[in-house]
């Protein structure tokens, strides 16, 4: 495995998290309580590990710049933003309805999870629009300099 597999495989964890949110609601509104627990437990635990690739590849490979087609740059930047701020936001309400649900506190549960829910499963449906972008659409080339080990598993020889 090389630095370069990881937004496919942060795509691939995004996506895995998007279908487990998609199932919990079903079961949920067919009132399979465990069924719906298990799915979401699934959902945070597919984000928590796309968190841990998602921060190992961009410590060490940096970012990659949308520049081209400059005519749909607003649009990936506005679809980038929304993600980026949104991410943040569900992350303390993420915690919330985890909590609230623990404790048997299911009317507060539902009441946070009303938002939680589609905000979660915009990121993570998003999460997988950006790498399709960035990396399948438009390919971008990686900028040089950025990130803090080499992209490839290449060994360099020194030049004679």
């Amino acid at each position: 495995m090389s630095v370069t597999d990881f937004p496919a495989i942060n795509a691939s964890l995004n996506g895995l998290s998007s279908l487990f949110l998609l199932i919990g609601y079903v079961m949920i509104r067919k009132g399979r309580q465990i069924a719906h627990r298990n799915c979401m437990i699934a959902a945070f635990s597919t984000s928590v590990v796309f968190l841990a690739c998602y921060l190992t590849y961009h410590y060490l490979a940096g970012s990659t710049r949308f520049v081209e087609p400059q005519w749909f740059r607003p649009i990936y930047l506005t679809i980038l933003l929304t993600h980026t701020v949104l991410a943040v936001v569900i992350v303390p309400l993420i915690f919330m309805s985890f909590s609230r649900a623990l404790k048997g506190r299911y009317e507060l549960h539902k009441k946070i999870s009303r938002w939680t829910w589609p905000l979660w499963m915009y990121v993570s449906v998003t999460g997988v629009v950006i790498y399709l972008l960035l990396y399948q659409i438009f390919p971008q080339q990686k900028s040089a300099g950025t990130g803090t080990a080499p992209i490839t598993e290449e060994v360099s020889q020194p030049v004679r």
